[in-house]
């Protein structure tokens, strides 16, 4: 079990409202731990809420989740259809949000929510979002390679200097999630969402433990993964990559065949044989494949978004006022 910290001092003056967003996959024995936390943190700061977005686990963690909600009146479940991702299920929850200021973090206590006044108390200070960041965060090697690819993508997307700091941890105005009311689609970048609505972002050093219970559900392939839908949804630049490697494979076409052609007319040899005209259009075609290959990966996300394939779709929902989860009929793509 994870030792908590001691909670970071508040802000001074009565905070108007925070809603804290989870989203939840698997973790059925982290939750309960996650959510008396939050209750002993948040207290203090009078109107909170927890959002727990269970995204797609088996039924045994829904069913935690809907006992949390019914215990608590500051907790509320809600059930999607299948497991969308993660930043689809922050989405869901961030839609049902109901104060001023959204906080996200992981379930699986490896940013313990003792840190949430560090993050709410930064955000004071003229900033739309604040990420909790720590230099030597606990995880594997492969981790961090593929984290930093994907701060690396959300960087070209953001188009801001502090995406660097990216993390999961975050705090931000709720209401910078009018700038993604409507339907965007089933491939999603919270970050790159939020810089739609605002561009004042910021970081705050913060602590992060190391995962005592269960195994990050993330590979490297599908972090890889999330930075290229990230580069390919929010922004141009793998566009503009193919378009300078294909200018330079160019300029290196024009120098190979002055060397073919001018070479033996100075030295009086012949002409340079099929091995180098081999490589030659090996590079050539490679390069072909790849911008082929991105402009694939911008049709496929035009084909999605004109198939209306959801964002999310929750299924049940449960609160304190409850007696047994809600199913309700809800296509969050296509809502306004």
């Amino acid at each position: 079990m994870t030792l908590p910290l001691e909670p970071t001092a508040l802000v001074s003056t009565p905070h108007p409202g925070v809603s804290v967003v989870v989203p939840v996959y698997r973790s059925t024995t982290t939750l309960p731990e996650l959510v008396d936390r939050i209750h002993a943190v948040l207290s203090p700061v009078g109107a909170y809420e927890v959002i727990l977005v269970d995204d797609g686990s088996p039924r045994s963690t829904w069913e935690v989740v809907a006992k949390l909600a019914h215990g608590s009146p500051n907790v509320h479940g809600l059930r999607l259809g299948r497991n969308f991702g993660q930043h689809n299920a922050l989405v869901a929850g961030v839609r049902e949000a109901r104060y001023p200021v959204t906080v996200t973090l992981d379930d699986d206590l490896q940013n313990p929510p003792e840190e949430i006044p560090a993050l709410l108390t930064a955000l004071d200070d003229d900033l739309d979002v604040v990420y909790g960041v720590n230099a030597r965060a606990a995880q594997d090697r492969w981790r961090r390679v593929a984290g930093r690819l994907v701060r690396l993508s959300l960087r070209s997307a953001l188009g801001v200097d502090s995406a660097p700091q990216i993390s999961a941890f975050r705090a931000f105005r709720t209401q910078l999630r009018k700038a993604f009311a409507g339907d965007v689609g089933p491939n999603v970048s919270l970050d790159a969402l939020l810089s739609w609505g605002g561009s004042r972002f910021g970081s705050v050093e913060v602590a992060h433990r190391p995962r005592t219970i269960g195994v990050s559900n993330y590979s490297f392939g599908k972090l890889v993964r999330f930075a290229l839908d990230t580069a390919t949804g929010y922004s141009t630049l793998p566009l503009q990559i193919a378009t300078v490697i294909g200018l330079a494979t160019s300029l290196f076409g024009v120098l190979v065949l002055g060397y073919v052609t001018v070479t033996p007319l100075i030295t009086g040899g012949s002409v340079s044989g099929f091995p180098f005209l081999a490589s030659t259009i090996a590079i050539f075609s490679g390069v072909q494949l790849f911008a082929l290959g991105v402009i694939g990966e911008y049709l496929a996300r035009m084909h999605f978004r004109i198939a209306r394939k959801p964002t999310y779709v929750v299924l049940e929902t449960a609160d304190h006022s409850s007696g047994e989860p809600a199913p309700v009929q809800l296509i969050e793509g296509s809502r306004s």
